[in-house]
């Protein structure tokens, strides 16, 4: 399991961990969200990483959701097992392509986080860990995606039933660094919320 490099505390018992470099494939958690895309069938960056980590089990539930449902729309989210994989399920959600902010891409990305969280919830998962989603191949900006992310699951985290920790876990230094700042905004803003933070100690 990679080390935290900041934490975010919502209340005593709702946690967002920040990890990196990291590789989201290693966490020992109850399940990784996968950025996809919408055939659902393995790509490349982190979609192809964890579809060669996890095994063909993975890509067979795939291939029966897409059969059920067709390919699965932008913002939307569905689990499957894990597969090899250290976490016992994978969410798969398929993040905007950034055409300049818009075309609703912040909503999108905010839906897949939401959506993500959801269904992790709905399955009693406990811990849950997420990739910079969208700001590879699709184009998103690291800043503004990471803005997106951490306010929408520190929102969403604080409706849970299950879920209580929440890891963000980025591939690079930089990413990792736009995240924090992120966390460190929400934690600064003005809020009804007692949010506080821990660095990790070097």
């Amino acid at each position: 399991m990679s080390e935290f490099a900041l934490r975010l505390f919502l209340d005593p018992s709702k946690t967002i961990e920040f990890h990196g470099p990291a590789d989201i494939t290693n966490e020992a958690v109850d399940g990784i969200v996968n950025a996809a895309n919408s055939s659902l069938l393995g790509g490349g960056g982190v979609d192809g990483a964890i579809h060669r980590a996890g095994g063909p089990a993975i890509l067979a539930e795939c291939k029966r959701i897409v059969a059920e449902i067709g390919r699965l729309a932008a913002g939307n989210a569905v689990i499957t097992t894990g597969g090899r994989l250290a976490a016992r399920h994978v969410i798969h959600t398929v993040g905007p392509i950034y055409s300049g902010g818009q075309r609703g891409e912040a909503e999108t990305l905010a839906r897949c986080h939401r959506a993500s969280i959801l269904l992790a919830d709905e399955h009693a998962l406990q811990s849950l860990a997420f990739p910079a989603i969208s700001t590879g191949a699709y184009g998103y900006p690291v800043a503004d995606a990471a803005r997106v992310a951490v306010s929408t699951v520190a929102e969403a985290l604080l409706k849970t039933k299950h879920v209580t920790l929440v890891r963000f876990v980025l591939f690079d230094l930089s990413t990792l660094k736009a995240y924090v700042r992120a966390a460190e905004s929400l934690r600064d803003a003005d809020s009804e919320l007692p949010y506080r933070t821990e660095r990790r100690s070097r």
